[in-house]
């Protein structure tokens, strides 16, 4: 029997990564040798999780508008080579596009970045655009486009389809990021936002106060090699993190989303989901940038029951 295969579409960032292997993270006015350079791989919070999404079964669309330059050129082929649907992204005459360079520290795999985000017009919705988010199981969504998100939540809540925040990305007022956190079915947070948003400093005061915006059906926090909390019937429950010798956790993050958000719509199970989900992003750990270490269905199901 074939798998049920969600549709997804995504509304948020995606740039053009340089990987950058330092020897070691320099004092500000100092220096360190680069080890190795990569320039291959795209990047971006919600253009990261629709290629983890794609690999791993859904199909997945992006909405976007890039630069008519080099770079955004390289950010639909990467796209494209994940099998992520880019005919609505579309190019902004002299524009620039999104980039970032990201410092990984190889002694323990962490990473440092500096993005240049573009300024180009925000997304117009027209009826492809509306089309495409009302046909969809879920949209995925980041706060880098504050304008863009909201619109995109709005025609999905209208048309019933499932709205997927990655609570990253935040607005300097405070009530912008709460209204579009109210707006979500689905709220994974990393380990910052949600202390940010709802002003608390107790975790599971802030998971409870964050479900409290608006109609969530799932809210977590990630916290990397600490794991996942998620609220639980009013309580925050632990999943630890799959141990892995991290070679660069750039876009481990994003491909948790993509990952957790296909296992949701595939199953409705939580559990299953944070599971499938983690054990994504651990993978993807072992190899350096965002995109290169995404897993396949085979290769992460695999993990899972040499874990069971």
């Amino acid at each position: 029997m074939s798998r049920f295969q969600p549709v997804i579409v995504g509304v948020g960032h995606c740039c053009q990564d340089y990987i950058c292997t330092v020897e070691a993270y320099p004092p500000e006015d100092g220096s360190t040798h680069i080890l190795s350079m990569d320039d291959t791989q795209g990047g971006g919070a919600v253009a990261t999780a629709l290629a983890a999404a794609s690999r791993l079964g859904a199909k997945a669309r992006m909405l976007a508008r890039l630069g008519d330059d080099e770079t955004g050129t390289r950010i639909l082929k990467g796209l494209s080579d994940f099998r992520v649907d880019v005919s609505l992204v579309s190019r902004v005459p002299g524009g620039r596009s999104s980039s970032s360079y990201v410092m990984v520290n190889p002694q323990n795999g962490s990473r440092t970045k500096f993005p240049y985000r573009d300024n180009l017009p925000p997304l117009s919705f027209d009826s492809p655009e509306q089309a495409a988010i009302a046909e969809a199981d879920a949209l995925h969504l980041d706060g880098t486009n504050y304008i863009n998100a909201v619109h995109a939540a709005r025609i999905a809540r209208q048309s019933g389809t499932l709205v997927s925040l990655d609570g990253c990305s935040r607005q300097a007022d405070n009530d912008l990021n709460r209204q579009l956190a109210a707006m979500a079915d689905l709220l994974v947070m990393n380990a910052v936002y949600p202390f940010r948003v709802s002003e608390r400093q107790d975790r599971e005061d802030a998971l409870r106060y964050m479900a409290g915006l608006g109609r969530a059906k799932a809210v977590l926090m990630t916290a990397g090699a600490d794991g996942v909390y998620a609220l639980e019937g009013g309580r925050v429950r632990h999943y630890p993190a799959f141990q892995v010798k991290a070679v660069d956790t750039t876009g481990a993050g994003d491909v948790f989303h993509g990952a957790f958000l296909t296992r949701w719509l595939e199953t409705e199970d939580l559990e299953e989901s944070i599971r499938f989900a983690q054990a994504a992003s651990a993978l993807k750990c072992l190899k350096t940038g965002g995109r290169a270490g995404i897993p396949g269905r085979k290769q992460l199901e695999a993990f899972l029951e040499a874990r069971a």
